[in-house]
């Protein structure tokens, strides 16, 4: 008897990346969450940096953007770390629902999910929370008004100082 199985393409590098998260390169040290492979280090003072790693990948799970390096998740943030700092409220919902986000993800919390999908679904549960609206919130300003974003989405910025958008390209169709 011979048995036939059916080819399927494998998972490719950038599925499995995908999939995995970039959390998983996130190390957190003393009060740092630090990536050894992109170089770069955020302190926290007020929250935990377990806490911080986890809004990192939570930011990443609301504004998806593969071409946009995890710093700049972390840079939009940091503005929680040092709200908390200031305002015991703020500290109260961040650290209280990362914890609760932790305990709906179960074993290895929300950070240990490798499936995208599964991070996602979590946060269609609690988007109506005060904690996911400010973080959601916050995000819509924080990520986006980072200049060094800006030429990532191929966002040349404001125009009015340099003549407006018409002479600078207004009715280029390139993208059609």
């Amino acid at each position: 008897m011979v048995t036939i199985y059916e080819r399927k393409p494998g998972l490719s590098r950038r599925e499995l990346l995908k999939r995995g998260g970039a959390s998983a390169l996130l190390v957190i040290s003393g009060s740092a969450v630090i990536s050894p492979q992109h170089a770069w280090g955020l302190e926290t003072s007020a929250l935990k940096p377990e806490t911080m790693a986890t809004l990192i990948q939570m930011a990443r799970d609301i504004y998806p953007h593969d071409q946009v390096p995890d710093k700049y998740y972390a840079i939009a943030v940091k503005a929680h770390d040092e709200l908390a700092g200031k305002d015991p409220a703020h500290k109260d919902l961040i650290e209280n629902g990362i914890a609760d986000l932790d305990t709906k993800a179960g074993s290895g919390g929300y950070r240990g999910l490798g499936w995208e999908e599964q991070r996602v679904a979590l946060l269609k549960d609690i988007e109506t929370s005060p904690f996911f609206q400010a973080v959601r919130g916050g995000l819509v300003v924080s990520l986006y008004n980072q200049k060094e974003v800006w030429p990532i989405f191929g966002y040349e910025g404001e125009s009015y100082s340099k003549g407006g958008y018409i002479k600078r390209g207004f009715d280029d169709i390139e993208w059609l």
